[in-house]
């Protein structure tokens, strides 16, 4: 049950803020009425907990969005700051933005078109097209970093470092720096950056407006170096601005006198966490049960996503149904488990991408199963635990995607692997920049070579694969998620 708010509790200002869109709790209603409250998800929950208290005992605060009934009730009835008995001890505002505002704002703008562009997803014949309604969507994106930007302001101490996350809040950085130009202030992009000549497919003024945005910052810190230079050239060509660059790296950017300093940090596994979870008894529940399917002595090839678009889950399914072909060896020896999470239903590409993952699934089982052996070992809905399981039980792991900012998949299945799991990479994901020389990587676009690499994955020696798996687990966990913020942090008080 939703924890009681003592409104008349003092509340200090805070010397750290984070700002992003999803936050550390979600509630859902019970059909009584009450609410109970969940964890939320993600590296930045572990990253945020790494943060102490200053000497006079302020707490550092997260500034989020309420996303669904449940979480707008509970930030209507908590004033300006969540119960922390809700939160697990954070300090956390909830903002209640208009649900029309809010979903303008986060499925018209920030997922049909800022996570379009960094991930080059658009079919170019017939879209982008910005018209009347994107510029009422644009609207609404603005009124929405807007409000972030005022609550902030509110919270944020005298000197306060500000960490703002993400595309769904590229203005904040700017409209901050208007409200609160004693702050500190940087901002940090999950997701790639799209290259000049794509990134130009924005309307003028919105693409100005955005680099503008992030800009306003003291920092902008991105997951690899390829991104940071993706932003530094489309600053160069949007705008004309000046970057910065040392030893042929780039480091600023300066635009109408300021200098914004650009910063890499490669968000890394938590392992800890992670083996330990591994080892709870639903996890050895659920990878009994995955062994069970699967058969004794056949191989696995593993993947574990969200179905969103640009993970390439459909090419993947491609690639294995060319493997079962070119290499007929492999029938009946070797089972895809993958797992294909809902994301962004309500979106009608997203719900029509899922289909055809589950119609692929099924015609590849159609073709190629037997009455033992189901090729492919398809799940749609989500259970992290599963997803554990199946990362202890893989031989082979597929990370293919399109375009990633990092993919933390690729990470993870090494670091909880049993035995050793040859890693099938896409060059394109943010990970192959710490993990390829130790994975087999490929051109996600590629279903051939995606075949031909899978095939190799599954004849790789087994001390090799197991001495790879290593090296890849020390790659992964170089910075993991209390580390990785606290060296923003670090790097934002310089």
């Amino acid at each position: 049950m939703v924890a009681e708010h003592t409104p008349d509790a003092p509340i200090a200002a805070a010397p750290i803020v984070v700002a992003s869109n999803r936050g550390p709790v979600s509630y859902k209603p019970r059909e009584d009425g009450s609410l109970v409250a969940g964890r939320g998800g993600g590296g930045l929950v572990s990253g945020l907990s790494e943060i102490g208290r200053d000497p006079k005992g302020a707490a550092a605060v997260w500034v989020c969005a309420a996303l669904g009934p449940g979480d707008r009730e509970a930030a209507g009835r908590a004033g300006r700051r969540l119960a922390s008995a809700d939160t697990g001890g954070h300090q956390v505002r909830m903002l209640d933005i208009p649900p029309e505002t809010f979903a303008a704002a986060y499925n018209g703008v920030a997922n049909s078109v800022l996570w379009f562009l960094h991930h080059m997803l658009w079919q170019t014949p017939l879209e982008p097209s910005f018209d009347a309604a994107f510029r009422a969507q644009w609207a609404a994106y603005e009124a929405y970093n807007a409000a972030f930007a005022d609550a902030i302001a509110e919270e944020a101490a005298e000197g306060a470092c500000v960490l703002v996350q993400d595309y769904h809040l590229t203005l904040v950085p700017g409209l901050l720096r208007a409200r609160r130009p004693d702050l500190r202030i940087g901002h940090f992009s999950h997701t790639p950056w799209a290259p000049p000549d794509y990134y130009r497919l924005l309307p003028d003024d919105v693409a100005a407006q955005v680099l503008r945005g992030v800009l306003g910052g003291d920092r902008a810190a991105f997951l690899t170096r390829r991104w940071a230079e993706a932003f530094a050239a489309c600053c160069e060509s949007t705008l004309g601005a000046e970057t910065v660059r040392e030893g042929g790296v780039v480091t600023a950017v300066r635009f109408e006198g300021r200098t914004t300093r650009l910063g890499v940090h490669g968000l890394g596994a938590d392992a800890d966490f992670l083996r330990e979870r591994a080892h709870r008894p639903d996890v050895e529940e659920r990878l009994a049960a995955l062994r069970e399917r699967v058969g004794p002595g056949r191989r696995t090839i593993v993947r574990v996503d969200r179905t969103e678009l640009s993970k390439n889950i459909v090419r993947g399914l491609h690639a294995f149904r060319r493997l079962l072909q070119d290499h007929p060896q492999w029938q009946g020896r070797v089972v895809h488990i993958a797992f294909a999470y809902p994301s962004r239903q309500d979106l009608a590409v997203y719900r029509d991408y899922m289909a055809e993952v589950g119609r692929l699934a099924r015609e590849i089982n159609a073709e190629f199963g037997t009455e033992d052996w189901e090729p492919v070992a398809l799940h749609l809905e989500d259970d992290f635990a599963r997803s554990l399981a199946a990362y202890r039980l893989a031989d082979v792991a597929l990370v293919n995607p399109i375009r990633d900012g990092m993919n933390l998949v690729a990470k993870e299945v090494p670091v909880v692997s049993d035995h050793g799991c040859a890693l099938v990479l896409s060059r394109e994901a943010g990970a192959a920049a710490e993990l390829g020389e130790e994975a087999l990587t490929i051109n996600p676009y590629d279903i051939e070579a995606t075949a031909r690499a899978l095939h190799l994955a599954l004849l790789m020696d087994p001390g090799e694969r197991a001495e790879r798996t290593k090296r890849l687990a020390a790659a992964a966990t170089a910075l993991p998620p209390g580390r990785w913020f606290a060296e923003q942090l670090r790097a934002l008080e310089l």
